[in-house]
């Protein structure tokens, strides 16, 4: 006679027995003890009585044990034994989820988030996987990692100081994670149970000068420099364009348009990916077509010195304004951002033109993301100023700031 869920329900072990069985027919039962509720089949191959253990009640269902029976009932038509064919599936999943390791996951995720992250985004997200994450967790599967794995890796960077760094860490791990919850690879993420594990960031503002005479000094110890003509050229140009230190290390020749003046940035390399025109004064070209002999030949502005299907390293421009004298607490290369925009102002230009030429997210994201020429006049006219304004700076000249509002 069927079984059913009542019948299920209600079944419990008499006094005095260990166990019973309920049979639902075609080999399928309900073995029932004291400690629950066990599916199983009878079956015969080879000659030979076998049981096939199917699930325990309530986790698996009647109707689920019929359609385990139904399918044990398949392979037995094409001479398969369903108890050898359950424990290589077994043997498969636990293969699938020990291959399934971190670093495959990863890079999986940056495989599929490839076109759509900005260059200089997804380089930074390599660079951390593998000096600050892939050595300890890489290898291991990624089933197996939990909440203290991944805060022996990050607490390392903690541990030397660099409180955001760890932060960043954190959440590059978080995002992998869910990605593999996503894929059906882990049942959750780990670094949720991390939340207060780590020091607080302290928001600093980025190192700058913006006194006129001490950026007059600065701007003639750039003019000093002694390094490579590659370094000396970016070191000289990262004032004069303000732009983003990745964005200028990864500058390539064809995206220069002398005849127009202009820097046409791709929109995949900007943060905000927009195309970015960035306007060209005299002074950047004069650099630039110096530099140009000697590296014009290749892919990259400033190529690595390494390499020259690189880019220069990201700390170049830091380790140089350190050799000529100034460390970190007065300026960075994205400090000359803070420089033009708070000097900038301080003259009186537009608001609008100043944050249109920073590459700042426009509030109306249509707007951003089709008028990169906005207020391109003005910010033709607002970076010769600058870079001229820079040179007189440089020269020792008595400036006085204008204002060149309207």
């Amino acid at each position: 006679m069927a079984l059913s869920d009542a019948k299920i329900k209600a079944a419990t072990v008499p006094d005095g027995k260990k166990q019973f069985k309920l049979s639902d027919g075609g080999g399928l039962f309900l073995q029932v003890l004291k400690s629950g509720k066990y599916w199983r089949m009878n079956y015969r191959y080879a000659g030979k009585q076998k049981t096939l253990s199917i699930g325990v009640y309530p986790s698996v269902t009647l109707k689920e044990a019929r359609n385990k029976r139904e399918k044990a009932k398949k392979l037995l038509e094409n001479n398969i034994d369903p108890s050898q064919q359950k424990k290589k599936e077994k043997r498969r999943a636990i293969t699938a989820s020990q291959a399934a390791t971190f670093e495959g996951v990863a890079r999986e995720l940056i495989k599929k988030n490839k076109t759509k992250w900005s260059v200089t985004y997804a380089t930074n997200i390599q660079s951390r996987l593998e000096r600050h994450i892939l050595p300890w967790l890489g290898s291991m599967p990624i089933t197996y990692i939990e909440a203290p794995d991944v805060l022996a890796v990050i607490q390392r960077a903690e541990n030397r100081g660099t409180i955001e760094m760890a932060h960043r860490l954190k959440m590059l791990c978080g995002q992998i994670f869910r990605y593999a919850v996503a894929t059906g690879r882990v049942k959750s993420d780990p670094t949720r149970d991390l939340q207060g594990a780590l020091s607080p960031i302290v928001t600093t503002h980025r190192a700058t000068i913006t006194e006129p005479k001490k950026v007059g000094a600065l701007l003639r110890a750039i003019q000093g420099f002694e390094g490579t003509l590659v370094v000396k050229c970016a070191l000289q140009i990262t004032p004069y364009l303000f732009v983003r230190p990745g964005e200028l290390r990864h500058a390539e020749w064809n995206e220069f348009d002398f005849d127009a003046a202009e820097w046409r940035i791709p929109a995949e390399k900007m943060k905000m990916q927009v195309t970015h025109i960035v306007p060209l004064p005299k002074q950047v070209i004069a650099i630039l077509r110096e530099l140009q002999p000697q590296t014009g030949s290749g892919k990259y502005v400033f190529p690595s010195i390494r390499n020259i299907h690189r880019p220069m390293s990201e700390n170049t421009v830091n380790a140089s304004l350190r050799r000529i004298g100034y460390d970190k607490s007065e300026i960075c290369a994205h400090g000359f951002r803070a420089m033009a925009s708070t000097m900038l102002h301080e003259q009186g230009w537009d608001s609008d033109v100043i944050e249109r030429q920073l590459a700042h997210k426009e509030g109306n994201a249509i707007k951003g993301a089709y008028n990169h020429a906005r207020h391109l006049p003005e910010r033709v006219k607002l970076m010769q100023h600058w870079a001229n304004y820079l040179d007189e700076l440089r020269d020792g000249a008595q400036v006085i700031s204008i204002n060149r509002k309207g």
